[in-house]
């Protein structure tokens, strides 16, 4: 059974990029299944709490510059997001298992639309931003899901200490 998961906690820079009721409706995710996704990766952070914001900037040579990012466990940070090429790009954060299995999804449904916390799409020229706690130590993957995007090397890690 399918379930259109549109949460409204996506925290964005006010009036950049568009809201997450805007993006449309993502299929194929229940609420326990995103749940389970996000175990280790953290959770959507309070702007009252970001500590500082880290530049995030997708081009079109399928790179995320920086491709490395450095957090403190409990840290919460603004990725600030722009797209500087002259194709859509997305940054979603997770462990690479999660964002493979996303991947085979877009390109099974080119279509779908995205409208989670941990994740953010943006047009060419288009500014953004996420809202993160990186709650625990270890590694969380980013990539952009737009099909062969990833496959191409548009990916990161951010590294939590």
């Amino acid at each position: 059974m399918q379930k259109t998961l549109s949460v409204l906690m996506l925290y964005l820079l006010p009036g950049l990029a568009m809201a997450a009721g805007e993006h449309g409706d993502h299929q194929g995710h229940d609420m326990a299944a995103m749940q389970q996704h996000m175990q280790g990766v953290g959770m959507p952070g309070k702007a009252a709490d970001v500590s500082r914001t880290i530049e995030v900037v997708m081009m079109d040579n399928m790179r995320f510059s920086p491709e490395q990012i450095e957090v403190k466990a409990g840290e919460t940070v603004r990725l600030f997001i722009k797209n500087a090429g002259k194709a859509a790009h997305e940054l979603v954060l997770g462990d690479m298992a999660s964002l493979k299995e996303h991947a085979d999804m877009m390109r099974q449904m080119p279509d779908m639309k995205h409208a989670e916390p941990n994740m953010i799409t943006l047009q060419p020229g288009q500014k953004g931003g996420l809202v993160w706690k990186f709650d625990q130590a270890g590694t969380v993957d980013f990539a952009c899901l737009i099909p062969g995007h990833m496959e191409a090397g548009m990916k990161g890690q951010v590294q939590v200490k």
